[in-house]
């Protein structure tokens, strides 16, 4: 499903680029996995439409030097799709979009660059490339838009691509990049989308990460490792995939007080110990959260019952222990319930009742039910020792209140010596 909304995002941008681009400005909404929002600006208003009052013709020819430059390093192209990189008319080459930085006109950006063209965007996705990228695509300082998905490009991306100020998309996911965290992404002012995906990215991740306005997250598929970054409930993204890497260390107590914006957060297949925060669910309107293949430990937060928007909730293949209740089971927007291979040792009447309907309570140590452990793996329960938060909660919980004494709970907490 993502991939299809991302493919259907790229074709949108793409027909705003070229149909619309002598607006001045292109403001595109669209969805993203749970919704990015996204804008491409070639033009501020200071007399010629240009954000750093370089006249257009230069920037074109700064464009040549940089796209040029790029060809020059790239050392496969099996679909020559570079073929048609010949010559100044950079607006001519494939996977190259321009728009027209002027108001007025037709609005119609064509593959002949005029006088007022700026290159807008670079959509390479799929097109196999290999080589690596070069300093000079800073030269591109109206570029809004930079997908380079599943090529070959390796190396690291360089330190003078902080001088992409306009830039808000930058998926190079599905390729052979290396090295620490690229932390250059993160000065790059306008940025709202950083895909780095299937890579080779390794080491720990900032703590800037999560302070900066992104909205969408993917890190996914790595080497990162270390702990996460305590500021995690700072970020105000919508998306956060941080899974099938090497993290260690608990979710940060903080992730319990992440905004309403946040709709996934997958921390899945790493070395995740320690609780599940007890107020997950509170602030947030969560659709997918999936912490499967860990080795977290406890009861579920009885806060997981605020979590009435979520559909996909994956705990899987963890050490959580206690009674499956109410608080996973009445969740009304539920549709796919995974808790297989922990150590749950019972079940409400509201669980019960879903056990033969499709969600996933094998391996646990249920009495008098099919598909459990056998009774030595449950003689002693892991994490029994373990000390997790428990803040009292009212039964029922009214969410709204409990966000509130939560609320200062937290405050005291962060005030006390």
């Amino acid at each position: 499903m993502m991939k299809m909304e991302r493919r259907w995002q790229v074709l949108v941008l793409v027909m705003m680029v070229q149909w619309n681009a002598g607006k001045g400005a292109i403001n595109v909404g669209v969805g993203v996995g749970v919704g990015v929002g996204v804008g491409i600006g070639v033009g501020n208003g200071n007399g010629n439409g240009n954000g750093n009052g370089k006249p257009p013709v230069a920037r074109l020819s700064n464009a040549y030097s940089a796209l040029q430059a790029w060809k020059s390093a790239i050392t496969d192209d099996p679909l020559h799709i570079l073929d048609s990189w010949v010559g100044p008319n950079v607006c001519a080459y494939k996977g190259v979009f321009c728009a027209d930085s002027e108001d007025g006109g037709d609005g119609i950006a064509t593959t002949a660059a005029t006088q007022s063209s700026l290159v807008a965007a670079i959509d390479l996705n799929h097109a196999n490339l290999q080589g690596t990228l070069v300093k000079d695509l800073s030269l591109l300082s109206d570029i809004t838009l930079l997908h380079l998905n599943s090529n070959r490009f390796s190396g690291s991306l360089p330190d003078s691509f902080r001088d992409l100020t306009s830039l808000q998309e930058l998926d190079l996911s599905n390729n052979l990049l290396s090295g620490p965290f690229p932390s250059v992404t993160l000065s790059m002012p306008a940025l709202i989308y950083l895909d780095l995906r299937y890579n080779y990215f390794s080491g720990p991740l900032p703590q800037d990460l999560f302070d900066k306005k992104l909205d969408a997250i993917f890190l996914n598929n790595n080497y990162f490792g270390g702990e996460i970054p305590q500021n995690l409930g700072n970020s105000p993204a919508s998306v956060i995939n941080l899974a099938n890497n090497n993290l260690t260390g608990s979710i940060p107590f903080s992730f319990a007080f992440m905004g309403s914006r946040l709709k996934e957060i997958l921390f899945l297949n790493n070395q995740l110990t320690g609780c599940i925060p007890q107020g997950v669910g509170i602030f947030t309107q969560m659709q997918v959260f999936d912490a499967s293949f860990n080795s977290l430990m406890g009861h579920l937060p009885d806060t997981m019952s605020c979590l009435q928007e979520i559909e996909v909730l994956n705990l899987a293949h963890n050490k959580l222990s206690g009674e499956l209740s109410d608080v996973v089971c009445s969740l009304r927007s539920l549709l796919n319930l995974t808790v297989a291979y922990n150590f749950f040792s019972g079940l409400s009447q509201e669980c019960s009742r879903l056990f033969n309907v499709g969600i996933d309570f094998s391996d646990n140590c249920i009495p008098g039910r099919d598909m459990q452990r056998p009774q030595p793996e449950c003689s002693i329960i892991p994490g029994g020792t373990l000390n997790c938060l428990r803040i009292p909660t009212p039964k029922p919980l009214v969410c709204a209140a409990l966000a509130e004494n939560f609320s200062n709970h937290k405050n005291a907490l962060s005030s006390s010596p």
